[in-house]
């Protein structure tokens, strides 16, 4: 399968994910997804069983059904276990669970924290001699906490290399529009200033992805990928509603299906 075909099936289990559950941050998710699928099907060593793959700190936790369908996609569990999304004691919450999820390498989902996290992860996998890179995947929300940038000091500082950082810039938070709520622009500038190496790219476009990524991980200077994305991206009456991320209905499902079948026939 390419990436667009495997994107659609994705967005389409996204979708019968959240319209089962009656919840989920359905928007949010579709923001990032494309990320995720370029991620784990092009850029990442992702084998379920290897112990110096790549790991993938997801720090936007509510956009955890678009991890979770990439997982089912990679092997790391049963694709069954999405139809059981936010259940009581289901093995797939609504923010990922490290200790619960099979593939899910740190709990997450506090603002703010992941980058944190992705660190430490970084700087054991040098002291045990593993070689696997870092991946960090944040809202742009995320960039007002201060925690945030103490770890990106502290990634330049220690020189963790093996630190890609990934913002899916959307333009929104709960609150409302980043932009009305505390601007965190000029992006490039402030990183560049930490010391990181800072690369652009439209988050729903592989090949501007495959640019992006192809300088990120090497050396000791930690790397952003500031990724341009659309929220509810690929679902008509859900892109860029700010009101259109809680909860998804079953009729509103089963629209949303119509419409990512009709885009696959005109994929093929």
């Amino acid at each position: 399968m390419n990436l667009d075909d495997i994107a659609l099936s994705v967005r389409k289990d996204v979708v019968r994910m959240v319209g089962n559950a009656r919840s989920g941050y359905v928007a949010s998710a579709l923001s990032v997804l494309d990320i995720l699928v370029y991620l784990y099907e092009r850029e990442m060593s992702a084998n379920p069983s290897g112990s110096d793959r790549d790991r993938l700190v997801m720090g936007k936790g509510h956009g955890c059904p678009a991890l979770y369908a990439v997982l089912a996609h990679r092997g790391f569990f049963d694709r069954e276990a999405l139809w059981n999304f936010r259940k009581l004691g289901a093995l797939l919450q609504g923010r990922p669970d490290g200790a619960r999820t099979p593939g899910v390498d740190a709990s997450a989902g506090s603002p703010g924290l992941a980058l944190g996290i992705a660190n430490g992860i970084a700087m054991a996998h040098r002291m045990d001699g593993l070689k696997g890179r870092v991946f960090c995947v944040i809202g742009d929300g995320e960039l007002q906490e201060g925690a945030l940038w103490e770890s990106a000091m502290t990634s330049s500082y220690r020189k963790l290399g093996s630190v890609v950082l990934v913002v899916d810039q959307n333009g929104d938070q709960m609150a409302g529009p980043v932009s009305s709520v505390k601007a965190v622009e000029p992006l490039g500038d402030k990183f560049t200033s930490f010391g990181w190496r800072v690369s652009r790219c439209d988050g729903h476009d592989f090949n501007s992805m495959a640019q992006a990524f192809s300088s990120c991980g090497d050396g000791d200077v930690p790397s952003v990928v500031i990724a341009k994305t659309k929220r509810g991206k690929g679902i008509s009456f859900f892109e860029d509603h700010q009101e259109r991320d809680l909860s998804m209905s079953r009729i509103e499902a089963e629209r949303a299906l119509e419409e990512l079948d009709d885009a696959g026939e005109l994929n093929g």
